[in-house]
Order: structure tokens, then sequence, then C-alpha cells
């Protein structure tokens, strides 16, 4: 949606553009979707279009899990969404697939690229963890950049300044974990636990819901395992990013002061990575090795991005129903380019009715 957005419907940035941001944002820690945002909003608007882009993108999400979290501590209930999430995941699975096909096109500059892209799908459904895909990907291409440069000045510099960036992030995030000893509840040890989590996460959602755990039901008991189930489920089944499930678990331990401050702790490290990187990225594009780094993850976050929408395109299109409305999407979007969102409300209120017949 970002793509269709950014690039084809208001041409911001070029593909090349946004395929640089949407690799540098794999290689922080926190959660991408809403680090690409704030990636896109500094590249359009710099240090206002960063905080802007990224509170636009969180505070509706948030919200929504607000209004949520209220029901579910009053009645103790959670709404049901099978009806809407039924029709709204084959569109979703055409709308990754038609960004898939353009950024792809983009990103296939060589044939040695896409055979890489190759291995990194391959790689990825033996179950080589996806860090070590994109890693490997990176230096791959970065060493073939510099394969025949005899000045390694450049190559050098850009070690020489993420081993430094790398040492403090890593020395940041181990005070703060030796900050979350186990400690009776309080608002301020919920704004550092979520800071934490917020610091070291890589992954899917079930990485997040793994840190959750450990923290919030093994080491602090403030959770009971069906209520972190039940945080997960609602961050899952709501619009936005999958960490407004910090949002939920805030209210349920501190109210509406809770959520606010688990939901700033848990989003605020994703603003200070983008504010270290992102300026970084269009100069990492003139140096030869970060250039090929860039070009090696780029292509494995497609791969990535390729093999978690088959994952999902077999548990969305389960019968003929799903099939017909992804492939009208698809239809909608290439040849007649109708918006993203509308075809998420579509689908949305289609399986509503159609649940409901």
């Amino acid at each position: 949606m970002m793509e269709d957005e950014v690039v084809r419907r208001r041409r911001w940035l070029t593909r090349e553009e946004f395929l640089d941001y949407l690799g540098a944002t794999n290689l922080i820690p926190g959660p991408n979707s809403t680090e690409l945002a704030i990636h896109l909003g500094h590249a359009r608007a710099g240090w206002p279009g960063l905080l802007v882009a990224g509170a636009s993108f969180i505070l509706p999400a948030a919200l929504i899990v607000w209004v949520i979290a209220w029901i579910y501590v009053r009645y103790r209930a959670l709404p049901g969404a099978a009806a809407l999430l039924y029709g709204i995941k084959p569109v979703v699975i055409a709308i990754v697939a038609q960004a898939l096909w353009g950024l792809g096109r983009t990103a296939m500059k060589s044939t040695a690229l896409g055979l890489l892209g190759i291995v990194a799908v391959v790689a990825v459904l033996a179950g080589v963890h996806e860090l070590i895909v994109l890693a490997a990907a990176g230096l791959v291409m970065g060493t073939s950049a510099i394969a025949f440069r005899s000045d390694g000045s450049q190559t050098r510099a850009m070690v020489a300044i993420k081993a430094g960036a790398s040492s403090k992030i890593v020395a940041a995030v181990s005070a703060t974990a030796a900050a979350t000893a186990a400690v009776p509840f309080s608002l301020g040890s919920l704004f550092v636990v979520f800071v934490k989590i917020g610091s070291v996460l890589f992954g899917s959602g079930y990485v997040l819901l793994a840190l959750l755990r450990a923290d919030f039901v093994q080491r602090l008991g403030w959770l009971t395992e069906q209520q972190l189930l039940d945080a997960v489920a609602i961050g899952q089944m709501t619009p936005g990013p999958l960490f407004t499930t910090a949002t939920f678990i805030g209210f349920i331990l501190g109210g509406s002061a809770g959520a606010a401050i688990a939901t700033i702790g848990i989003f605020l490290p994703a603003f200070v990575f983008v504010a270290i990187s992102g300026p970084l990225v269009p100069r990492l594009r003139r140096s030869p090795f970060a250039g090929g780094v860039l070009d090696g993850v780029n292509i494995a976050s497609l791969a990535l991005m390729t093999v978690v929408s088959w994952q999902l395109a077999r548990a969305a299109i389960i019968d003929v129903s799903t099939l017909v409305m992804a492939l009208v999407s698809v239809v909608a979007l290439v040849h007649y380019r109708v918006n993203s969102v509308w075809l998420v409300i579509a689908g949305g209120a289609l399986g509503w009715l159609l649940m409901k017949v």
C-alpha cells in the first residue's frame, strides 16, 4: 500500500529509492512497516516529516486498539472479526502480489541478483533465519561490488561507522535490559520494558509474542497466558502495526495512561533508529560496497516477502469466493488502478455479507 501511494500515485520517490528504504528497515530492529513510514516521511519532508509520518501511521491503530481494550476490560470478551478477515485477507494478498511484481522488476538489476533472489527464497523455505539471509545477501553483493576496487578507503570508513554505531546500540540495549529486573508494576517500569522490546526485536510477530511472554508472564508476572494471547490476537486482527499489542497490554495493566506509555515506549526506538540511519541511506548509494549491500538486502527482502506472501495466501485463499476476490483485486489494482484502501474496505464488507448469508 505504501508503494502504491508513494511511488505510483504521488511519485514522491522512485522505485529504486523506495527499495533502498525498504532494505534499510530490515537492517534495524523494530516494526518494519512503521519504520518504513518514518523513512518515507523523512525523505519527503525532513525531520518534521519523520515525526508526522510516524505519528500518523501509529495513532489510528493505537486508538482502535485502545477502544477494543476498553471493551475487553469492561466485558471480558473479544469482538468477533472472522467475517471481516475472511474478505480482507485475499485482498491483502492481491495488494502484496502487485507490489512484489513492481518492486521485483526494479530490484533485479542483473542476472546475478535474480539468482541471488532465488537462493534467498530457497534458504528461507529451508528454515534459515531471516537475518542470516539478509546479511548473507548483502555481504555477497557488497563484496562483489568492490571485488575489482583497489581503493578500500570508503569500505573501511563504512565498516568503522557501522561498528561504532553498533557498539553504542548494544551498550544501550544491555543497560536497558539490566534495568528491567523483576519489579512491582509501575508506569515507569512498563515504559522501560517496552523500550527494551522495541530496541531488540527483529523478525515476525511470533518473535514479539516470545519476548512479551518472557517479560510479562514469566519474569514479571503482570499478565496471565490468556491475557497475553488475547493481546496478540487483538494486535493481529486490527489494522496497523502489530506492535499496537503494547497499547492493549498497557491499558490492561495501567488504564489509559498505561496504554499511552506502552505505545510510546515500544515505538520510540523506531524513531531513534530511523533518525540515525535514515540520512545515511542516500549516501550509501554513493559507496560501491554499501550500494552493493543495499542491492543484496533489497533482493533478500523481496524474497522474504515472497515466502511470507505464499504462506499467507495458503491460509487466506481457502475457497472459490476468496479466490475470486483475490483475482478481481489484482485486476482492479493493475488495470484500473483502484486505490488499495477502498479494496480493503470492500473486501471486509463483502466478507461480512458472505459469512452472514
